[in-house]
């Protein structure tokens, strides 16, 4: 049993650490299991174990070596970095708008009484130039009487006492074709008409009959929906992939199955200092006015960038800070190289540096791979290796983390994740309650692992305070759950425990917060409502 273990053990590393010219035997249907002693019995199926071949491969630990039935039995897939397009599709939510450059508000330019309204109710149709409203007004009675005098003093009065007078009336809202029957008639009114300035919809409405009101009272308000306005916000990471001229497939729930495609119209180069978002404006055709005001809408952006350099996703782990990704090599020998990333697509990503076309990366299987490199990296530098050479023959059980410490990490980790779902919920009742679960946990990882007690969350043990409103929650929540997340992925408790791991790029505290959630949903914690999809989940 001791030379099970021991090999075992040395499976994990690198082919070129075991003696290349001893003969290994292992389970044709478990690789791991291995002996160099024929004719042995696997211990979990009982085959009898087979000769593999040993293969010299340079301890590089980056490297990591697999015979064929072990790249087999992990699941080993690899696939050609290649030049190509690279496709993103961006959801968006938005708000139908009415066009602004054609939205009037109509103000009274006298004071006076409202004695009759042409238009009683919100969202009328109106023409140009249809009365909306007539007042009484002694205002205009006046400056009518006035140019009637100066008309009737013929020469008295000179001609640009005349033309004051016309154009005070004009000012105050009467008409040319108004003022042309005035000069004929020489009988001053009291009556002025608010006449609308532009064809479209009434939407807004101020003031009732025998209302008094007063020049510049806002008496109602005209917009044009023959053309909608489609408005969203798109984060700052968004932009690099949006430009004017780029079609929008905007739909609405109101007209199931209706599809508007239409180009982007503009990008506001203006940033919410908050939320980090620009407006983009896509002008919809609204002739038959089935678009409504303020209604909601889901846009769908496919946009791509030509001739780049392409990966599969599922290719990049984030090791530690920096992206790496596998590169199968001779011999089923796969190389672990850091790459610099660009934009990320649907199913693609960008790299600007550390791989060439055509090399084959590993899509399937990294995480095994990237376990196998950190095992070989501390066998080369001695960590593990050495206690081959120690009075025990038998080396002590190599385990990625420590059975006390995670029995305590692992439902500290759910804790926080159920935290993390009550302010993603804008929960703040809830999220109040779920912090006694929370402090009880953080508090049984700190007194019962010894070594939690220097370790990053130590400095937490006296935090997560029954907060006041969601902002402060929020604040306090984010630096705790970011370094919980950093620990939990060292020990892959994410990977063992079917959770999720999800980053923000633009958190108030940090800047770039990571939590952990039970779903596959991405629900941001740090923003709630406001901003719930914003993030990328993490491997």
């Amino acid at each position: 049993m001791k030379t099970f273990r021991l090999f075992i053990f040395l499976s994990l590393l690198p082919l070129s650490l075991t003696a290349a010219s001893a003969t290994v035997y292992q389970c044709p249907m478990h690789p791991w299991i291995k002996s160099d002693h024929a004719g042995d019995k696997c211990t979990i199926c009982g085959m009898t174990l087979v000769a593999a071949a040993a293969q010299e491969i340079a301890a590089d630990p980056n490297l990591v070596a697999l015979t064929p039935a072990s790249a087999s039995v992990i699941g080993v897939q690899t696939a050609k970095a290649h030049r190509g397009t690279l496709i993103r599709t961006l959801r968006v939510t938005g708000i139908v708008d009415d066009d602004d450059t054609s939205h009037r508000i109509l103000a009274a330019r006298v004071p006076g009484r409202v004695e009759k309204l042409g238009v009683k109710f919100v969202g009328a149709e109106v023409e140009a130039g249809a009365p909306l409203a007539t007042m009484f007004s002694p205002t205009m009675l006046t400056a009518q009487r006035e140019y009637v005098e100066r008309l009737k003093g013929g020469d008295a009065f000179p001609g640009s006492e005349k033309s004051a007078a016309r154009e005070r009336l004009l000012e105050l809202g009467l008409t040319d074709m108004e003022i042309d029957i005035l000069e004929h008639t020489m009988e001053p009114v009291a009556m002025v008409n608010v006449r609308a300035p532009m064809s479209g919809t009434v939407v807004a409405r101020s003031v009732y009959e025998g209302q008094y009101v007063q020049a510049t009272d806002p008496l109602f308000e005209i917009a044009d929906f023959s053309n909608m306005w489609f408005v969203f916000d798109a984060y700052e990471s968004d932009l690099a992939w949006l430009q004017p001229g780029q079609t929008v497939a905007v739909t609405v729930d109101s007209q199931p199955g209706r599809v508007y495609r239409e180009p982007i119209a503009f990008i506001d180069p203006n940033m919410n200092a908050v939320t980090r978002t620009a407006k983009v404006r896509v002008v919809l055709p609204n002739r038959d006015r089935a678009l409504l005001h303020k209604q909601t809408g889901a846009g769908l952006v496919e946009v791509s960038i030509p001739d780049v350099l392409l990966v599969p996703r599922t290719a990049v782990l984030q090791h530690g800070s920096e992206p790496i990704v596998f590169i199968a090599q001779a011999n089923n020998g796969y190389l672990a190289r850091r790459v610099q990333l660009g934009r990320i697509g649907d199913t693609e990503v960008e790299v600007i540096s550390g791989i060439s076309q055509g090399d084959q990366v590993v899509t399937q299987g990294g995480l095994i791979l990237d376990g196998q490199a950190q095992l070989a990296r501390a066998a080369i530098t001695g960590e593990a290796i050495g206690h081959q050479h120690s009075a025990n023959p038998t080396p002590p059980a190599i385990a990625p983390v420590d059975d006390q410490g995670y029995a305590l990490l692992k439902p500290l980790a759910f804790a926080a994740a159920d935290a993390a779902t009550f302010l993603a919920a804008d929960d703040l009742a809830g999220y109040t309650k779920q912090l006694s679960t929370l402090r009880r946990a953080l508090q049984n990882y700190l007194q019962g692992y010894a070594h939690a007690r220097h370790g990053p969350l130590a400095k937490y043990s006296a935090s997560l305070s029954d907060p006041i409103d969601l902002r402060s929650a929020r604040r306090e929540f984010e630096p705790f759950t970011t370094a919980l997340v950093d620990l939990a992925r060292e020990q892959h408790v994410q990977h063992r425990e079917g959770l999720h791991v999800f980053e923000c790029p633009m958190t108030p505290v940090l800047g770039t917060g990571r939590w952990l959630s039970r779903s596959a949903d991405l629900k941001n914690p740090f923003f709630g409502s406001a901003m719930l999809e914003c993030g990328e989940e993490l491997n």
